[in-house]
């Protein structure tokens, strides 16, 4: 696949992934730092991770909403890591002998 694809690809899956992903993100940090730092209540404490882990949308739902989250974060970082180059081989150059 060339990189132009790619980044039309990665362009496009960006923004729905961002949100599940930041939620979740967002959520773990905020649910430890409460706990940790702050001593949220149990209450709260149940609160975010019932939006952490996806428990809005259900038991069903909830199993798809976490592979897809897990499948879209490592689709972004692979596709983001291969758009930087850094495993591309370098071309060695030819110097003119003159």
């Amino acid at each position: 696949m060339d990189t132009k694809t790619l980044r039309k690809l990665h362009r496009k899956f960006a923004p729905i992934v961002f949100l599940p992903v930041f939620l979740t993100a967002f959520t773990g940090v905020f649910y430890r730092v409460a706990r940790s730092w702050f001593g949220a209540s149990d209450e709260l404490g149940d609160f975010i991770l019932f939006i952490h882990q996806g428990e809005f949308l259900g038991k069903d739902l909830r199993v798809f909403y976490v592979l897809l989250n897990g499948l879209g974060l490592i689709a972004m970082v692979a596709t983001g890591i291969i758009m930087t180059g850094i495993f591309r081989s370098k071309k060695v150059k030819k110097v003119d002998e003159n």
